[in-house]
């Protein structure tokens, strides 16, 4: 195994592990690669996991078509929170409304694909991929991404996921992603003492001089464990500018307010948030995770503004489906196709983007049909928030949308 191969197996098995069930956030040193520049544009990716319900997060209060396909866990219009007469938000997501306000947040209504399909994980894939093979047509639309702005600068601190699981978003074989578990067990995910005691004539330097792999391996071990003491005293250094929530995403985010903070080269991270396939006794769930998703967003948002870090972050909020239109008869949605996507940031241009799908002209299986490709949404931060050309990276052309400033070129 060569050095390029060892790095590219290892760390893209997630081989530097980190992440946070702490107050404080967490910041990785400059020893896993140059610093990021205080101008460099850099994306938070919050996925919604489970396929979030879209008509009760961006209500539909002005269509009796919506009051009537749920009477019983559809949100009363005088509970909305009202955005232009036609819909609102979800009376849980007042902080994301004074985004919406302030012009900081653009909500992308009706964002799909044609022929959606109606599995977590092949739909998934596709929104991971941006692709409709999903993980057959290779690398997650940030590997690709990647591949396209820096294709010989595979620096493994670039893509950041906090979190149990990357994303196949973040799939790269040129790319690896950083994996974010918990800052106090941070620890290379190797075995050190079955390479300690590896010995015999491969361990030795060769006849021309040149380093064994062995001794290669061992220099990685010590690199890890100098950068294991740079993240420890990480954590106790930072101080966020905002009370964090004790939840799984406000934890998270935090660990990403510290990141961008300490301007490590991070320039996508992802965060999750669980638990959206609201079969059953959705409202009460439903209104849990707004809060939640509300509350930890207000923190993260105000921390970055308070820091002076929010001018080059944008936070891009999606799913991987939505929910039927019509209620079922556990008090909860089923499956569903086309849903809202969130992006956020000091530099949105706030608003409504795309058009409402209809609730009486469906298709065949009573779903609303999507009015916005979501890869327009992708080609628009690939074209005016990296300034690349998302084409290449997308592998087809979209209608870019208006919620950023015209494209800029690297």
């Amino acid at each position: 195994m060569d050095r390029r191969t060892f790095l590219t197996t290892a760390l893209g098995a997630g081989s530097f592990l980190l992440s946070s069930r702490v107050g404080t956030a967490a910041a990785v040193s400059g020893l896993l690669g140059p610093r990021r520049g205080a101008d460099e544009p850099l994306l938070v990716l919050l996925e919604l996991s489970g396929g979030n319900d879209g008509l009760n997060t961006v209500v539909p209060h002005g269509d009796d078509a919506y009051h009537r396909a749920r009477p019983r866990i559809g949100v009363a219009a005088s509970r909305v929170l009202d955005l232009d007469g036609y819909v609102g938000l979800a009376p849980e997501l007042a902080g994301l409304r004074g985004e919406f306000e302030n012009g900081r947040l653009a909500i992308v209504q009706g964002a799909g694909y044609p022929q959606p399909n109606r599995s977590h994980f092949m739909s998934m894939e596709i929104w991971h991929t941006a692709r409709a093979q999903g993980r057959d047509s290779g690398p997650g639309w940030i590997g690709h991404l990647a591949n396209h702005l820096w294709p010989d600068q595979p620096l493994p601190n670039r893509l950041v996921h906090v979190g149990r699981e990357v994303p196949y978003a973040l799939h790269s074989t040129r790319h690896p992603a950083l994996n974010l578990a918990t800052p106090e067990n941070y620890r290379w995910a190797g075995n050190e003492a079955d390479i300690a005691g590896l010995g015999g004539p491969e361990s030795e330097p060769d006849a021309a001089g040149g380093d064994s792999q062995i001794d290669f391996l061992r220099r990685v071990m010590a690199d890890a464990r100098a950068s294991s003491l740079e993240v420890r005293r990480a954590v106790a250094r930072y101080r966020p500018a905002s009370e964090y929530p004790d939840s799984d995403l406000a934890q998270s985010l935090a660990v990403v307010a510290a990141l961008v903070d300490a301007r490590i080269g991070a320039r996508v991270l992802s965060v999750q948030q669980r638990s959206y396939d609201t079969h059953a006794g959705q409202v009460a769930r439903h209104a849990q995770l707004h809060t939640e998703l509300d509350a930890a967003l207000a923190a993260f948002t105000g921390d970055l503004r308070a820091k002076g870090n929010d001018g080059q972050v944008v936070v891009l909020c999606f799913s991987e489906f939505g929910r039927r239109v019509q209620e079922n008869g556990s008090q909860g949605t089923d499956h569903g196709t086309a849903g809202p996507m969130f992006v956020l940031g000091s530099g949105v241009k706030g608003g409504l983007f795309g058009r409402h799908p209809s609730l009486s002209d469906l298709d065949e299986r009573g779903d609303l049909v999507h009015t916005t490709d979501f890869r327009a949404v992708y080609g628009t931060l690939v074209d005016r928030h990296f300034g690349g050309r998302h084409a290449d990276v997308l592998g087809a052309r979209y209608e870019t949308l208006d919620f950023l400033p015209a494209p800029k070129r690297r």
